[in-house]
């Protein structure tokens, strides 16, 4: 079994959609469509969108709910992350080896927490 695709809330998914067409500029994701209140990107295995929620109400980000995107080294961990925080979003780890892993934590201009991790 692998993942499909993960969808994060937004409340301004203008704003979101520019933050993420920026994030993923040369990573690999590309905008594939987008409808009324959802945008998608997808690489070759995995499908990422921001949505305006269905049921109308304001979106929120989850406790302890973290999107991570696996990447080909440590500089572009590194990217990433300055990427994220020049694009607005918010330090939530600076690059560094946790574990086994390099990784660093952002979160976007919703609050939905990212890891970018090699």
């Amino acid at each position: 079994m692998k993942m499909n695709y993960f969808v994060v809330g937004t409340n301004n998914r203008k704003a979101s959609v520019k933050f993420y067409d920026s994030l993923f500029d040369g990573t690999g994701f590309t905008q594939l469509f987008a409808d009324e209140r959802m945008t998608f990107w997808r690489c070759e295995e995995f499908t990422f969108s921001v949505a305006e929620p269905f049921d109308g109400e304001k979106a929120s980000n989850g406790n302890g709910t973290m999107v991570g995107f696996k990447v080909e080294s440590i500089g572009e961990v590194e990217r990433l992350y300055k990427k994220a925080i020049e694009l607005g979003g918010t330090g939530e780890g600076e690059p560094n080896k946790r574990g086994s892993y390099f990784s660093a934590y952002v979160r976007d201009l919703d609050s939905n927490k990212l890891c970018f991790f090699e």
